[in-house]
């Protein structure tokens, strides 16, 4: 069993830059592809990134590829997503999720999930 605790969400302007961070329990945490998903209101939640179990790959969504960075400290059992040059349509609820075994969203995209953390880009 693996639980997924995200932080760092908040609200910040248009430009702005946020880290958000994932904790991970369990034992295999360093097995694990992980990787981040985001819905907005009124929209279906989606893939932002995801880094392979040892860090050395990593995939993005066309619409943050360039701004946002996926990284891992598999010592701390922790996954971080740096947010660069922020934009109102970032605004979402981003989900922390392992492994990956879609980018296309659906149930089994992820066998384990985080509640969330709020990110709110103001203009």
């Amino acid at each position: 069993q693996v639980q997924l605790v995200e932080s760092g969400g908040r609200l910040v302007q248009a430009g702005g830059s946020l880290r958000l961070s994932c904790a991970a329990s369990g034992r295999t945490f360093s097995l694990y592809s992980m990787g981040w998903f985001r819905q907005a209101p009124g929209k279906e939640r989606e893939f932002v990134a995801l880094i392979s179990w040892s860090g050395g790959s990593t995939y993005y969504a066309d619409s943050v590829k360039g701004r946002f960075t996926i990284s891992r400290d598999n010592a701390k059992n922790t996954v971080y997503l740096q947010m660069n040059s922020l934009k109102p349509e970032d605004t979402a609820v981003y989900h922390c999720a392992a492994p990956i075994r879609s980018v296309i969203f659906s149930n089994t995209s992820a066998d384990y999930w985080g509640q969330g953390t709020q990110v709110t880009v103001s203009s």
